[in-house]
C-alpha cells in the first residue's frame, strides 16, 4: 500500500525517483521521501516529510549530481503520517537507508531478542530492519547480513536498501508485497509497480518471494543478480515492457476517475476482441475444464472485486448451473467454511496483489484445490501463483476508486459462465456490444447526472436500494459514493427496508433506487413509495423496458442479465460529481490506497 522506487544508472536518479513516485502516489500519499547520493561531495542527502509527492518535488533542492537514489510514498501502517515516520529510515549509525512496503509482524520480538537497547527514532517497523542489518554486519558481509535479517522477519515486505559505504549498489528483497526490476543499458530501476518503470526500462522481471537482489555498477555496466535466502543464484527471464506513458495520463480529463469511467465502453470492446476467436468466445481449455469439473465455485475477493463476485455468482448459477458462494477474503483467510468435494476457487483482484487474497490462495493451495485468478495485472503475484489466471484487459487504473476494472471483472465473469454453459439462451457477443453502446449513451449525459446530483444528493447520508442483480449494484454504488465523497452511504436489498432500515428515512434523505429486472419491478417500486411517504428524496435508475415516466435516469435496454454492467455507470457518475461538488480529492480519497498489500 506504499509506492517505492529505486534507481542506479547514468541518468539523474532524483528525476527518475520523483517521476516514479508521482505515478505511484495512488498507492499511498500521506507522506513521502527520497535518499540520494551526491557524487560531487560523496555524501548522502535525504528529504522526507508528511504530505504529497508534489511537496517533495517542489520544496527541496535537487540541483546536485546524483545517479543513485531510493524513494517512497507512504500509506501509514506503523505510526502517524509525519516527517519522523516518513521513509527512508536509517540504522542507528546512519549506515543503512531503507524504504519498505509491508508490515513486519514479529518486529517487537526481534527488538527484544537482538537489539533491546537500540534507541528508535520513529514508530515504524522499518527501523527494526535497518538496525538488524547493521547489527549483523559486525560479523557478516552486507549480503549475508541482509539475508540473515530476511530469514528472521515475518510478514510482508518490499525493501530497497542502501549501504552508504557502497554507493554503487542497491539491495532489494520482497515477500508478499510486489517489487519489480526494470532493465535498460544505461541503468536499472526498481519499483513496486510497473507504471514507475515506463520510460526507464526495456525489459523487466518481478522479484520472487523471499529472494534477495543486488543491483550494482561494475565498470561501465549495470547488472542485477538474484539469490535465494541462503545465497544460491536464482534464474529469471526478463519480460518485454508493453505499456506506454500515454496509457497512464489523464488524456484531457479533469480527473483519472472521470477518464476511467468514460473508458468503460472501450474496456468491454477490448475484452471482446481478446476473447473472441472466429466470432466465438474462447477461453483456455485448462480454465474451462477447471470450471466444468467443479461441483461448487468459491469466489474470494474484497471490496469492489467482491461486488463483482456477487454478480459472478449469479452468472455461474443462472448461466452455467454451477452452485457458487462468495466470501470476503479477510474473513475466509482465518475462518474457512466446510468445503464440498471438487471445488474451484476463483480469486478476483484488480491489482493481483491484495494481501488478504494471497493469504487465502496460500491456504487453498496447501489443500491442493484448483485455483483461478481474475486480475488486471498479468505479472502480479496472484496471477503467477494461481494454477491459472485470466486477464481483464482494463488497462492501467489510477484512481483509487475502481470503475473500469469492476466492469472488466463482471464482463469476464459473464464470459466464463457463458463459455462453460451447455445451453446458450442468448448471444453474448451481441449483448455485450449493446452494453458498450448503452454505456456510451449514459456517459454522454453525464452533465445531466451532475445536475441531478446537485438536486438530489444534498445530505450527509444516502441509501441505494434494489433487488436481485440490482442489489449487488447497490452495494458497489454505495461503496463508490462513500469512499470518495465521504457521504455515509449504504446499499440495501429493497425488501429489507421494512425490517429496520426504514427507521433511518426522514425528510430529504436521498434514496437511489435501481430497477433493471421485470420480475422485481413492481416490488421495488412499492419500496420506493414507502420511502417517499416518509419524506425521502428519491432518484430512480431504470432500464427503458421497466421504466416509469417519473424515473430520473432511464437507460437503453440491454439483456437484463448484463444490466449490472450498465446500471453501475450512473452510480459512478453520481459518486464522482458528489465528490466534485464537495471539493474532495477524488482520485486520492483520504485513508485509502489503490493496492491493499497488507492484511
Amino acid at each position: 500500500m506504499c509506492g517505492i522506487v529505486g534507481y542506479l544508472g547514468d541518468n539523474k536518479a532524483s528525476d527518475i525517483i520523483l517521476s516514479g513516485l508521482e505515478k505511484l502516489e495512488y498507492r499511498g500519499y500521506d507522506s513521502c521521501g527520497i535518499c540520494l547520493y551526491n557524487q560531487s561531495d560523496q555524501s548522502f542527502v535525504t528529504y522526507k516529510d508528511k504530505g504529497r509527492v508534489e511537496h517533495l518535488v517542489h520544496d527541496f533542492d535537487y540541483d546536485i549530481n546524483n545517479h543513485l537514489a531510493i524513494g517512497h510514498t507512504r500509506w501509514a501502517t506503523h505510526g502517524k503520517p509525519n516527517q519522523t515516520n516518513s521513509h527512508p529510515h536509517f540504522s542507528l549509525s546512519k549506515r543503512f537507508s531503507i524504504v519498505h512496503n509491508g508490515v513486519i509482524e514479529n518486529y517487537k520480538e526481534l527488538v527484544s531478542k537482538f537489539i533491546p537497547n537500540t534507541i528508535f527514532i520513529s514508530e515504524t517497523d522499518t527501523e527494526v530492519i535497518a538496525n538488524l542489518i547493521e547489527l549483523f554486519t559486525e560479523t557478516l558481509s552486507v549480503d549475508e547480513a541482509i539475508r540473515k535479517t530476511l530469514s528472521l522477519i515475518e510478514g510482508s515486505y518490499a525493501l530497497l536498501i542502501i549501504d552508504t559505504l557502497s554507493p554503487n549498489i542497491i539491495y532489494a528483497a520482497k515477500n508478499k508485497s510486489p517489487l519489480l526490476i526494470g532493465i535498460r543499458k544505461e541503468g536499472i530501476t526498481l519499483a513496486s509497480d510497473l507504471m514507475a518503470l515506463i520510460g526507464h526500462a526495456d525489459t523487466y522481471y518481478p522479484i520472487e518471494d523471499k529472494t534477495f537482489t543486488k543491483v550494482e555498477k561494475i565498470g561501465n555496466k549495470y547488472i542485477s543478480e538474484m539469490f535465494d535466502i541462503i545465497g544460491k543464484p536464482v534464474q529469471f527471464v526478463p519480460l518485454e515492457m508493453n505499456m506506454v506513458l500515454e496509457e497512464i495520463g489523464k488524456g484531457g480529463y479533469s480527473h483519472y476517475m472521470l477518464k476511467e469511467i468514460c473508458e468503460q465502453p472501450s474496456v468491454i470492446r477490448k475484452i471482446m476482441s481478446k476473447y473472441l476467436i472466429e466470432d466465438q468466445f474462447t477461453i483456455s481449455p485448462k480454465i474451462t475444464q477447471m470450471i466444468s469439473a467443479a461441483k461448487r465455485i468459491y469466489i474470494i475477493a474484497a471490496g469492489t472485486s467482491m461486488h463483482a463476485g456477487f454478480v459472478g455468482k449469479y452468472y455461474f448459477e443462472n448461466i452455467a448451473n454451477i452452485p457458487t458462494e462468495v466470501f470476503i477474503a479477510s474473513e475466509f483467510a482465518y475462518n474457512m467454511p466446510l468445503l464440498v468435494d471438487n471445488p474451484l476457487f476463483i480469486f478476483i483482484s484488480q491489482s493481483g496483489e491484495t494481501a488478504d487474497l494471497r493469504t487465502c490462495l496460500v491456504n487453498v493451495k496447501q489443500l491442493n484445490y484448483p485455483t483461478l485468478t481474475i486480475t488486471n495485472v498479468a505479472t502480479s503475484t496472484l496471477a503467477r501463483e494461481a494454477d491459472q489466471f485470466i486477464e481483464i484487459y482494463a488497462g492501467p487504473e489510477i484512481a483509487v476508486a475502481s470503475t473500469k476494472a469492476y466492469v472488466g471483472q463482471v464482463a469476464i465473469l459473464s464470459i466464463l459462465a457463458y463459455v462453460v454453459s451447455s445451453k446458450k439462451s442468448f448471444d453474448l457477443k451481441l449483448e455485450l456490444s449493446k452494453v458498450a453502446i448503452a454505456m456510451e449513451a449514459i456517459i454522454d449525459k453525464r452533465e445531466y447526472i451532475h445536475r441531478l446530483v446537485q438536486e438530489k444528493i444534498t445530505k450527509k447520508s444516502c441509501f441505494y436500494i434494489g433487488r436481485g442483480l440490482d442489489y449487488y449494484t447497490c452495494l458497489e454504488a454505495a461503496l463508490k459514493l462513500k469512499e470518495i465523497s465521504y457521504i455515509q452511504t449504504e446499499g440495501f436489498a429493497a425488501g429489507e427496508l421494512k425490517h429496520g432500515t426504514i427507521a433511518l428515512i426522514e425528510d430529504g434523505i436521498p434514496v437511489v433506487a435501481i430497477i433493471s429486472q421485470k420480475i422485481i419491478n413492481k416490488n421495488t417500486r412499492s419500496n420506493i413509495r414507502e420511502v417517499l411517504s416518509r419524506g425521502a428524496n428519491v432518484l430512480v435508475i431504470s432500464l427503458n423496458n421497466v421504466s416509469d415516466v417519473t424515473d430520473e435516469i432511464v437507460l437503453v435496454d440491454v439483456h437484463e442479465i448484463l444490466s449490472p454492467l450498465l446500471t453501475v455507470i450512473p452510480t459512478q457518475l453520481i459518486a464522482f460529481y458528489s465528490a466534485l461538488d464537495l471539493n474532495k480529492d477524488i482520485d486520492k480519497p483520504r485513508n485509502l490506497a489503490k493496492s491493499v498489500t497488507v492484511e
